[in-house]
């Protein structure tokens, strides 16, 4: 019930801190609220083959972590952009090579566009602000990189945040999910299950964490819950945090999605080779749906439905939301695809999950510093928050959690 370093959250990032102060001869204990590892990865297994419910990708694989150790571990990673296969349809048929043509120089013009409008003097201004309108794949384009990518519209994010934090280079399929390569990170660690830590008192020399399990006491903690717990007060903080780290992580809420999995009921692929992504062309106003069939070449296919849609049908149940997904599906490839999936289906539901009420951040308009205070370390280092939020870069990604740990730990073992 002591230890140098104690963490909070079995996470990304608490697994990265853990596995940081164990490296430099520290002791350590991490308390994790859920009955498992891996907080918002987490890989299902209920359709027959893994299916990652949450964090799915290594994205920006050349300076992401999790990339080296997951070939230590012998994980094999598919190049998930050179496997993928876009197939995109409007007014109830396939795009055509003119329209795909116009539809990439659309994404093209949108990057140009942030990057102008980030670059230029002035205060920080909404997202979509500096996001090209008028053209028919605007509304298409925006759709996918507010509520699809960032899982909330652009209207109500930091033009100045979004851009830092577009990624960029190769996104990387961990074989057998990466819910489950997070897993085996943290397997090996101290990690004490179902221990919510209900208050930190953390003024002294010594912190003591107290919950159900008891209490801990430590050195110094890296604390690593997501900012809408922050935000909510779910740990009672002894004495109150910063007022500025309270602003930060208010400012910093979390999107809302849902991924929808289906298992073909039997050999049919409609028609769509492995690793089909497929969209369609929207209008403003109108939700954007993308769906990937058979990845990996699994008789499986993949939903995502993003921002305040995603929040409204997780109050209605799973239920709605694969009801959405089906209607989609056939919408696009046909009444024959209403045959080619078996009932029930895998549905996320982060936003009703007690321990994170939600999957990844984003900065509100102005707020674009607010991840540097959420990461700067407290109390000379003796408390340190860590998360996804607090990496400016790779903010939203189990890479930029990882990272963020990495450096927690770090503070917390200088002092």
């Amino acid at each position: 019930m002591h230890c140098d370093i104690l963490i909070i959250g079995a996470g990304a990032a608490g697994i990265a801190a853990a596995r940081t102060a164990l490296a430099a001869g520290r002791s350590v204990r991490v308390l994790e609220a859920r009955p498992r590892a891996g907080g918002r990865a987490w890989t299902d297994t209920s359709l027959g083959v893994p299916f990652d419910l949450g964090a799915t990708w290594l994205h920006d694989a050349a300076r992401n972590p999790l990339t080296s150790l997951a070939r230590e571990l012998g994980v094999a990673l598919q190049d998930s952009d050179a496997a993928r296969r876009e197939v995109t349809f409007l007014d109830g048929r396939r795009a055509t090579a003119g329209e795909v043509a116009a539809y990439d120089a659309a994404w093209i013009g949108f990057e140009q566009a942030i990057a102008a409008r980030a670059a230029a003097p002035g205060p920080d201004v909404p997202a979509a602000q500096a996001a090209p309108r008028g053209g028919p794949w605007d509304a298409t384009v925006a759709a996918w990189q507010g509520q699809v990518i960032a899982a909330w519209p652009l209207e109500a994010m930091s033009l100045r945040d979004f851009h830092a934090n577009l990624l960029g280079g190769a996104n990387l399929l961990p074989a057998g999910g990466l819910g489950a390569l997070i897993a085996r990170l943290a397997a090996p660690l101290p990690v004490t299950l179902d221990a919510p830590v209900t208050r930190l008192r953390w003024g002294g020399r010594q912190a003591v964490a107290e919950g159900p399990f008891g209490s801990v006491t430590a050195r110094a903690v890296v604390c690593t819950i997501p900012t809408s717990l922050l935000a909510g007060n779910a740990i009672r903080f002894d004495p109150p945090l910063p007022l500025a780290v309270q602003i930060a992580a208010h400012d910093l809420p979390l999107g809302a999605a849902i991924k929808v999995g289906l298992r073909a009921a039997g050999e049919d692929r409609l028609g769509l080779p492995d690793h089909a992504s497929t969209d369609r062309r929207i209008a403003d106003g109108e939700e954007l749906i993308p769906i990937t069939f058979w990845p990996r070449g699994e008789p499986v296919a993949s939903a995502w439905i993003g921002g305040p849609l995603a929040a409204q049908l997780e109050g209605e149940g799973p239920a709605a939301a694969e009801a959405l997904v089906r209607a989609e599906i056939t919408a696009r490839l046909g009444a024959r695809a209403a045959h080619a999936f078996r009932p029930g289906a895998a549905v996320s539901a982060w936003r009703r999950d007690p321990w994170s009420r939600g999957v990844y951040s984003h900065a509100r308009v102005g707020a674009a510093a607010a991840r540097a205070v959420l990461a700067a370390p407290l109390a000379d280092g003796r408390l340190c928050l860590a998360g996804e939020a607090c990496h400016d870069g790779l903010a939203g990604t189990v890479g930029g959690a990882w990272l963020s740990g990495v450096a927690a730990a770090r503070h917390a073992l200088a002092a």
